[in-house]
């Protein structure tokens, strides 16, 4: 069966077509310059051949999902999934006969090339029963086939430069049909170019690549200079799928488009320059209060409640009278001698709570009204310089930092106090010497984990200095550097 499909019209007026399944047996490469009208050549390819045979596309920008609406391509969206999950959809829309767009947009550079690796090869791993013939469209191909390894692991690159060639050399006898398009001819890897036999070459100004152009086609230099003046949309096409003579033709209608089109100019603002400054200067708006909420309680088991109840308590021994004493002026005092201890910020918070109960003892208290946990969260008080926890001053605060872990609550009411006082903000190594570690790396993660909470927010300015905001009480640190 012979199927023509429409790209167009040439120099004379006259239908250019592409035999879809010369086509299947020789691949095209696509090349022109960015704005040349390669992704439009591409629409127009899979619009007229949607229906006709099954289309895998590999879209790096996004720009093909369109197709979905109007001709049912399913998207797979490759930033949603897991290799092994992208593997796993490659072989189930080879054995369905599914078109698909595989959109990379939301990853990186190195993702996108392990992405495609991974779906490329899947589709090429395909049983046998699962040969169908296929249009693979690979859009950017010089992204996932490079000349060069640029900034991308070498290991990633040889795996999607081997997916890239097994498509172009091998795939045909697995009815894998390699379209690739590519605006820099010269960043394309030469195996994977140099195995197709259909060309579409757009138009292109850098010398490197009118010359790769002109020896793919097989002209020399003064032929390929017809290249350079090619209008926009239009493509020089030669190949048995198309023509056996170069050929110009320009590329027709589509019927759908892309999320991202060519840029347009659009009128400037016509406010005052006043105006504009207030704009762009604006502090940004405080996010809204949040109502504070109890920390859930964890019911205790029925049978250790009976057993607790059940369980004889021992008579106090008597204790012999003791002068009166401010219980908390002596946890002040106390916490203020440990806290002023070189060795403090070092030693596990069971270690000093032992030392607290020797001190509050020797100041005439008796038995300390404190737990660990309850010492613990004094002692991280205590760090950031906050000794009377029962100040108006610091009930806002503490009830914001009670949503928080105890260890965490030190460096959270430092950077409380430093905000409420406008003084600049803590640097990282005095938030890890309360928090209790060395490692600024963890300081950062505290503080990225604080600010996920939602009860500080921070912004470091273009000087790289950080200041640090808690929206719920109004307060701001000063800049200042963070190392």
């Amino acid at each position: 069966m012979t199927v023509r499909v429409d790209m167009g019209l040439d120099e004379r007026g006259g239908p250019v077509t592409i035999d879809l399944e010369e086509l299947l047996a020789t691949r095209l490469l696509v090349q022109g310059n960015s704005g040349s009208g390669k992704s439009h050549l591409l629409r127009r390819l899979l619009e007229r051949s949607a229906g006709q045979v099954q289309q895998v596309v590999i879209d790096p920008e996004g720009d093909f999902i369109t197709l979905s609406g109007a001709y049912g391509h399913v998207v797979i969206e490759g930033a949603d999934y897991a290799e092994r999950e992208i593997a796993r959809i490659a072989g189930r829309l080879r054995e369905h006969r599914a078109s698909v767009v595989l959109s990379l947009e939301g990853l990186e550079a190195e993702a996108q090339m392990r992405c495609a690796a991974t779906f490329l090869s899947a589709l090429f791993d395909a049983p046998r029963e699962h040969w169908y013939p296929a249009l693979v469209v690979v859009d950017e191909a010089q992204l996932f086939a490079p000349t060069t390894g640029g900034e991308v692991a070498e290991e990633v690159r040889r795996a999607s430069l081997s997916a890239m060639t097994n498509l172009m050399c091998r795939g045909r006898k697995r009815g894998l049909a390699g379209v690739i398009a590519t605006q820099r001819l010269a960043k394309l890897a030469k195996n994977v170019a140099a195995e197709a036999s259909n060309f579409l070459m757009g138009r292109t100004f850098l010398d490197i690549d009118m010359a790769r152009a002109a020896d793919l086609l097989g002209m020399d230099r003064r032929q390929a200079e017809a290249i350079r003046d090619l209008p926009r949309g239009s493509f020089l096409a030669l190949g048995p799928s198309v023509s056996r003579r170069p050929i110009t033709v320009k590329i027709g209608a589509v019927e759908t488009s892309a999320r991202s089109g060519s840029p347009k100019l659009v009128p400037l603002p016509k406010a005052p320059a006043g105006d504009l400054q207030e704009l762009l200067f604006a502090p940004e708006p405080l996010a809204p209060m949040l109502p504070l909420t109890e920390p859930e309680r964890r019911p205790v088991p029925a049978d250790d409640l009976v057993a607790t109840i059940a369980k004889p308590v021992p008579a106090a021994p008597a204790l012999p009278d003791m002068p009166a004493v401010d219980v908390e002026a002596v946890h002040a005092d106390v916490l203020r001698a440990i806290v002023a201890d070189a060795d403090s910020s070092t030693r596990p918070a069971a270690v000093l709570f032992q030392d607290f109960q020797v001190r509050c003892r020797m100041a005439g208290l008796a038995r300390p009204p404190l737990d660990l946990p309850g010492f613990t969260r004094r002692l991280s008080c205590a760090r950031a310089g906050i000794f009377d926890v029962t100040a108006d001053e610091w009930a806002d605060a503490l009830a914001l930092g009670g949503t928080l872990p105890d260890d965490m609550l030190g460096a959270f009411l430092l950077l409380a106090r430093a905000a409420r006082d406008g003084a600049p903000c803590p640097s990282d190594a005095a938030i890890a010497e309360t928090y209790g570690t060395s490692s600024l790396g963890r300081v950062r993660r505290l503080i990225g984990y604080i600010e996920s909470r939602e009860l500080i927010v921070c912004r470091t300015d273009l000087a790289g200095k950080r200041s640090i905001t808690i929206p719920r009480l109004g307060w701001t640190t000063a800049a200042a550097e963070a190392a």
